[in-house]
């Protein structure tokens, strides 16, 4: 952060296990944020703010500090929704020294659907109309997305007093789904999110079946940008598959001239590849699944995995795909001594092998 964070809010949190629900925060934000650790201490910074936390009495203490309000809002957002998440089914209560007050989300943006197009055979991108585009612009890339019922007036969220969205329910509940935002045009007020056509016999995807009957005239809303932020290095080295395709189109189109990037993304076919315009320097080596032996697993994490053995210390390993992959390819770079701050792996859907 280049300003001094002058908003400050505290909180009290009562899980059933303390140590372990900052043990599962600090593993998870490392990826997004820095994470200083200790035995009873945690600060992550990021360019919101800094939260910091310490273990007291079986209590989970605390202290946020940002530069401004709004960035305050959504840190105390952002801690309480991870919090009651990695809490689970245990109980979990949370308080702070001044409950939320809000009753509309700061990065909440209502967009109104342009265009819908298929960019590949399971590709579909749909684009948006936004009147403010410049939080989208550079740093992260995903956003989630909200799709109010057909036929109703959209309500959006607001804050409980714990910090946590409060979604609408009952015939106001929306569809909430996270997505990559592909390219902004800020000439045009337009952002373009693709997805993914998977459609599986007794296996909803309403992600896919809202792309797949968008109008131009739907309304709906973006929440974020968060995560997913766009990598700085003068070597890149990216692999996903479909689901991550997106993501490394945006990260290929934003590089400085003269960035080296090296790619491998596992897809369908042939007819799935798209080509990925970058002021950089790409090598790309795509994987057809439809070309892979019978029973074939985990092709795209060993493929990565060879290749990983030939890049240096300085190289910034950006990686998103299935989780038994991601899992592969992080333990590769755990073994290889990789820095952590140089690399994002992210599991972006699990398979089911039921």
């Amino acid at each position: 952060m280049n300003a001094l964070p002058e908003f400050k809010l505290n909180g009290i949190a009562l899980p059933k296990d303390a140590s372990k629900l900052l043990d599962e925060v600090c593993e998870h934000f490392i990826e997004h944020a820095d994470v200083q650790r200790t035995e009873n201490t945690a600060t992550l910074t990021s360019e919101i703010g800094i939260a910091h936390m310490r273990l007291d009495d079986g209590r989970l203490l605390i202290d946020l500090a940002c530069p401004n309000d709004e960035a305050l809002q959504m840190s105390r957002t952002v801690i309480a929704e991870h919090l009651f998440y990695f809490a689970g089914e245990d109980p979990l209560e949370l308080t702070w020294s001044e409950p939320a007050r809000r009753t509309r989300l700061a990065n909440l943006h209502e967009v109104t659907v342009v265009s819908a197009f298929d960019v590949t055979p399971h590709m579909r991108r749909v684009v948006f109309a936004c009147a403010d585009v410049k939080p989208f612009i550079g740093g992260d890339m995903h956003v989630r997305l909200l799709v109010p019922p057909k036929g109703r007036t959209p309500v959006w969220p607001g804050l409980r007093d714990d910090g946590r969205i409060a979604w609408p329910e009952g015939e106001d509940a929306l569809l909430v789904r996270v997505y990559t935002i592909r390219a902004v045009d800020a000439e045009r007020g337009e952002l373009w999110v693709d997805f993914l056509q998977h459609p599986q016999s007794g296996v909803p995807t309403p992600g896919a079946d809202f792309a797949r009957d968008a109008q131009p005239g739907d309304r709906l809303a973006l929440l974020g940008p968060g995560g997913g932020d766009l990598p700085q290095a003068e070597t890149i080295f990216l692999s996903g598959d479909e689901s991550a395709l997106p993501a490394i189109a945006r990260i290929a189109a934003e590089v400085p001239a003269g960035t080296r990037m090296q790619a491998i993304i596992e897809v369908e076919d042939a007819a799935e590849e798209q080509p990925l315009a970058t002021a950089g320097k790409l090598e790309i080596h795509w994987l057809h699944r439809a070309t892979y032996a019978a029973g074939a697993k985990n092709v795209l994490a060993q493929t990565a995995i060879a290749a990983l053995a030939a890049v240096d210390s300085e190289t910034f390993v950006w990686v998103a795909c299935e989780r038994e992959d991601v899992r592969l390819i992080r333990a590769f770079l755990k073994g290889r001594g990789h820095d952590r701050k140089r690399t994002y792996a992210a599991w972006y859907w699990e398979r089911d092998d039921a």
